[in-house]
């Protein structure tokens, strides 16, 4: 691999404009395919084959009018509550709403108040009309019983005077026909009356169970309106959002505030924000302060600009091919940006160092891609293994996710072996500063000087932090240990879901309506629970009611529901549809039991009403989703770790050094986890990082930082380790090549993590706030790796262990093929193309 590289590097040198041009016509290429086909980007995390997906496609079906996206819009009325004149202002946004193409229909809050509020008045004066129809009913039959009386004793007297029958009949047959028919009529009037209750009693429990649900709040200060759209939420262009939120504004006029919910503010069409820049900002200067010049330090960051061009790029023209959430294109832009400076670093800082110790550029250039770009190569495979692994778990949107991250890594060693020599190339001697270039020229022309460089690089491997760790390897171990340790206790409280809108900024629209609508109606109506019944044939309408409201009866008797209610039935009678407004928030831990919950109740409920019940909608959707990943978590890691390992065992030839670099993972992820809990969950240090509203941790967060976090440890753990083994196969004692390896890398992968963790950081004050614990989780995730694990706990182990740490038992030796990470063979002189030979 090494040689083949170093034969990559001298083309991309001598074949430079080729190199750039292809590289430029890429970049076009995949541009105009990304404007040209791109697609609308969603945070739809629906998994097909859940219960939630199959009863919203059976509601689609069935149920059409229901089947539609739904936002709400909640309104707040100045002091003194709402007025006619700011009612009627509601009102006419409504109307607007409702005009537009994309709507379906909207609820008016103060029209449906008002029916809950008339119905109450409606069932008392039912009940007293139905009192009143008794108590006349009651006296008909009565006077018709006295009526009955006198022709009994009637007929009876006559009978008893000898009457004939004919006769009998002839004086009292009128009477009995009068008598006959007060009682049809009697009759008629009783049954009128049981209908009249019965129907009464309907509305009675429609009353009971609308009754917990509000649509103006008691105070007259708040009102929420609904809003159904033809498409789904996901499927809603940028402007028809922007347009909904222009037109609820509107209400200002009247001195009304309307915010609108998280589904319609969320704007996932711009990819960057203030916060990634200003990051973007510190990798530079972190990299001007290593290379000393503005070109040195331009390179890596524009490699890494044309990867992400390239990538991401890929990743938008596809875009109209697959359903993609919005976080699938902002992942692989952070972990391009991140690895791309990264990978072009590494190779940019070993050639710089041959340089000023003399090597031809041509030669220098060669070599830094066929050893540090050697390490790129085997670093980007554990990454691009950990991102393309997301498949195995088989939940789409975290399949497109992976990909996208990992084509995008793979852009980014594609651009650093080929496109970074042939830049430098260019460069030429630019790439050092002109006092470096003196000092380093006067240096090279003392005599001896590379037997005092070996001498000097000896000693000074003994002083600074490799120095010290090594001096006090247990102390080291120990400490970084209990430090990450510490750290991850947090861990083990972590709970899990999708976000809502309590977790927007405090100054954003959609918090500001999640914290107006929890205060005025209770948290639970911010994510209502969507239960549909799938009913027996043949029921008529009086049947169909009574069924559901023995249904709705049956899932508000659940602990920590609020309210049930009927909201749809379909025109046959099959699908009815229940709207379920839980205690709490839709991502609380009292939420997904009662998810848990009602759908313990579905064997109870067929057996009684013969009703096959599911739930679907965005709560019981984020509960699926949270399942599914949290049950595909251990699978993944083991797939992850075990590949990786393989991987490890091949670029070191060692048994040790993968299994401690997958240790120190472990610590690392568990440490990023508990620092997670402490801040998003908890609300630890929440001024700092703006979270206002701690709840669970976002539900893919775990996988995808398993994921990265374990490529990117194990990028830092090639580096520092290839330069450990390096100086071990040249001849240094085991002890001495840890330290020796150690000052070699510290520099750089120093560096290099806080490009890293500065690139990542800009994302913790993302635009979209469903980035922001991921940025953070990656950003200190990275942070520990790097400087705890990496530069601490591992040196100290490896000093312990000495040359056990390269043990490898004989037979496997045999059996491997030998990767030449370090670039052996090329310092043996392996290298098969002589100084001006053109490689092809």
């Amino acid at each position: 691999m090494a040689l083949l590289l170093y034969r990559l590097g001298k083309f991309s040198y001598r074949r430079r404009w080729l190199v750039i041009s292809l590289w430029l016509a890429v970049l076009v290429a995949v541009g105009g395919s990304a404007a040209a086909f791109h697609g609308t980007l969603s945070n739809n995390f629906q998994i097909p084959g859940t219960e939630t997906q199959r009863i919203a496609d059976k509601l689609k079906q069935d149920l059409p009018a229901a089947s539609g996206g739904s936002a709400t819009i909640v309104f707040e009325a100045p002091d003194g509550g709402f007025t006619a004149g700011s009612r009627a202002a509601v009102t006419d946004a409504l109307k607007k709403l409702q005009a537009l193409p994309e709507v379906r229909g909207t609820v008016d809050p103060f029209t449906t108040q008002a029916q809950v509020d008339q119905a109450g008045k409606a069932i008392t004066d039912g009940e007293q009309q139905l009192a009143a129809g008794q108590a006349q009913l009651d006296a008909s039959r009565a006077q018709l019983e006295a009526g009955k009386a006198q022709l009994a004793a009637a007929e009876q007297q006559l009978t008893a005077a000898g009457a004939p029958a004919a006769v009998v009949e002839a004086q009292l047959g009128q009477q009995k026909a009068a008598l006959a028919a007060g009682q049809a009529k009697l009759d008629a009037g009783a049954q009128e009356l049981q209908a009249n209750k019965a129907k009464l009693e309907l509305g009675k429990r429609q009353a009971q169970a609308a009754s917990a649900i509000r649509f103006v709040s008691a105070d007259n200060k708040a009102a929420v309106a609904q809003v159904q759209f033809n498409t789904s939420i996901n499927g809603l262009a940028p402007s028809v959002r922007k347009q909904v939120q222009e037109i609820a504004h509107e209400t200002s006029s009247a001195g009304v505030k309307a915010f609108a919910s998280k589904e319609i503010t969320e704007d996932i069409s711009a990819l960057f924000g203030t916060a990634e820049i200003v990051g973007i900002a510190v990798a530079a200067l972190v990299l001007i302060l290593m290379l000393g010049t503005l070109i040195a330090a331009g390179l890596p960051l524009l490699m890494a600009i044309i990867g992400v061009g390239v990538g991401v790029g890929i990743t938008f023209a596809l875009s109209g091919l697959f359903d993609m959430s919005s976080i699938s294109p902002m992942l692989a832009l952070m972990l391009g940006l991140a690895v791309g400076i990264d990978y072009s670093l590494f190779i940019v800082n070993r050639h710089r160092t041959q340089l000023l110790g003399g090597m031809d550029p041509e030669e220098s250039v060669a070599r830094a891609n066929g050893t540090s770009g050697n390490a790129v190569v085997f670093a980007g495979l554990t990454v691009i293994i950990a991102l393309a692994a997301l498949v195995v778990p088989g939940l789409p949107f975290l399949t497109v996710m992976g990909l996208a991250a990992a084509g995008t890594v793979a852009v980014a060693v594609l651009v650093a072996i080929t496109l970074t020599p042939a830049m430098l190339s260019l460069i030429g001697r630019r790439i050092i500063s002109r006092r470096a270039w003196a000092k380093s020229e006067a240096h090279n022309a003392e005599p001896g000087h590379e037997a005092a460089d070996l001498a000097t690089d000896r000693e000074r491997s003994t002083h600074g932090w490799g120095g010290l760790v090594t001096k006090h390897p247990w102390i080291a171990l120990v400490a970084g240990i209990l430090l990450l340790g510490t750290l991850a206790l947090p861990a083990t409280q972590l709970q899990l879901a999708l976000p809502d809108g309590g977790s927007e900024p405090v100054e954003s629209e959609a918090y500001q309506a999640y914290d107006l609508t929890a205060r005025s109606f209770g948290e639970g109506v911010t994510g209502p629970i969507v239960a549909v019944g799938e009913f027996p044939a043949n029921l008529d309408a009086a049947q169909a009611q009574k069924l559901q409201y023995d249904i709705a009866d049956k899932l508000r008797a659940v602990d920590n529901v609020v309210a049930a209610v009927p909201v749809a039935l379909s025109e046959d009678r099959r699908t009815a549809v229940f709207q379920v407004i839980p205690k709490e928030g839709p991502a609380s831990a009292s939420t997904v039991k009662v998810v848990a919950d009602l759908r313990g109740l579905n064997g109870e409920i067929k057996a009684d009403y013969d009703v096959a019940m599911g739930l679907t909608g965005q709560t019981a959707g984020n509960v699926d989703v949270s399942t599914k990943l949290g049950d595909a978590l251990p699978p993944y890691l083991a797939i992850v770790v075990g590949l990786s390992l393989v991987l490890l065992l091949l670029v070191f030839r060692s048994i040790v050094v993968p299994l401690l670099a997958t240790g120190g993972f472990l610590l690392s992820l568990s440490a990023a986890f508990g620092a997670v809990v402490a801040v998003y969950q908890w609300g630890w240090l929440g001024n700092v990082f703006d979270v206002a509203n701690p709840g669970a941790v976002l539900s893919f967060l775990p996988i995808i930082l398993i994921g990265v976090l374990f490529g990117l440890a194990m990028d830092y753990q090639v580096f520092i380790a290839s330069g450990m083994r390096e100086a071990y196969m040249h001849g240094s004692s085991a002890k001495e090549a840890v330290r020796v390896g150690f000052r070699h890398a510290a520099a750089v992968v120093t560096a290099a993590a806080i490009i890293m963790v500065s690139v990542f950081s800009g994302f913790i004050f993302s635009h979209l706030t469903m980035v922001r614990p991921l940025g953070f989780a990656m950003a200190f995730g990275v942070l520990f790796d790097a400087f705890v694990v990496r530069m601490t706990i591992v040196p100290a182990v490896m000093y312990l262990l000495g040359a056990k740490s390269w043990w490898l038992p004989r037979w496997l030796d045999r059996i491997l093929p030998d990767v030449d990470v370090e670039g052996a063979k090329l310092n043996r002189g392996q290298t098969a193309p002589a100084p001006g030979e053109l490689v092809h």
